[in-house]
């Protein structure tokens, strides 16, 4: 069975947590743990989802807000529903269906 795997990052929720409400003041506390991004690469890491992620900037961020990785981002993993698709149970009378006939009227 398939196993459908999605997570939420929850960079936004720990900042407000610790007061932090502008992506600019992450800026220098980066810079403290030797990681260079700029104002708009921050403001891009906390707004949105990101798809790739340094491990050295998760270490960062997991000793500024003092958190673990789980905290920063949750996961969640549940198996994928299967595609519905026709039953033998199903009998179509090719009788019942009928086209209908095209009707063509003059302008």
């Amino acid at each position: 069975m398939k196993r459908q795997v999605s997570y939420q990052w929850r960079l936004r929720e720990l900042m407000a947590g610790h007061g932090m409400f502008s992506t600019t003041e992450l800026v220098p506390l980066l810079r403290e743990r030797g990681i260079e991004l700029s104002v708009s690469q921050v403001h891009r890491l906390a707004t949105g989802t990101p798809e790739r992620l340094s491990l050295a900037v998760l270490a960062a961020l997991c000793d500024i807000f003092e958190c673990t990785p789980a905290e920063l981002i949750a996961t969640k993993a549940e198996n994928a529903t299967g595609r519905k698709t026709a039953t033998d149970d199903a009998v179509i009378d090719p009788a019942a269906i009928t086209p209908k006939r095209a009707r063509l009227r003059p302008r």
